[in-house]
């Protein structure tokens, strides 16, 4: 194990380390400056595991307690490995009865990844909302940023096989 890297973890490569220190190091003395740590670390790593959490904490003088409940109260944060794309289904009533579940199921079925999960390879994470405000395109999903309306599970594996 490298010295100036403090602990091993199998998501987290020297550069990232390398890049989280810098983090750190600028911002280690700023009080309040733990969500912006946290929200620049996230963007290094793609989620920030508990161990990375702990560090973070020790590196700034905090309880690693205190990180950990900054972490986990913030929608804007994520404990758990994300894709590289997130996919969203509209749960709403107007989707519900023009079958989101199926397209929900089809992609559960094709890319190995359940709902509130990120698929193996970790191309998708799959969530389920309550409502996407779009009920006159239902079944609505969206991926990233992109609206897709009238969704089917015959249709879905062509959109999604476009983000790779």
């Amino acid at each position: 194990m490298n010295r100036s890297i403090p602990f091993q973890h199998p998501d987290i490569t020297e550069e990232m380390w390398a890049s989280i220190e810098q983090i750190l190091q600028a911002n280690h003395r700023i009080p309040g400056s733990i969500i912006t740590v946290l929200r620049r670390c996230q963007k290094v790593v793609g989620y920030l595991p508990v161990e990375l959490i702990d560090y973070i904490g020790r590196r700034m003088n905090l309880a690693p307690s205190d990180v950990y409940g900054v972490a986990s109260f913030y929608a804007l944060f994520s404990m758990k490995p994300k894709g590289r794309h997130t996919i969203r289904l509209c749960l709403g009533t107007a989707c519900y009865v023009k079958g989101i579940k199926e397209v929900m199921t089809r992609i559960e079925t094709k890319y190995g990844v359940k709902e509130g999960d990120t698929s193996e390879d970790r191309r998708f994470s799959l969530e389920a909302v309550r409502c996407l405000g779009a009920c006159g395109l239902a079944p609505v999903m969206v991926v990233d940023q992109d609206t897709h309306g009238g969704v089917s599970s015959d249709k879905i594996i062509d959109i999604l096989d476009r983000y790779e």
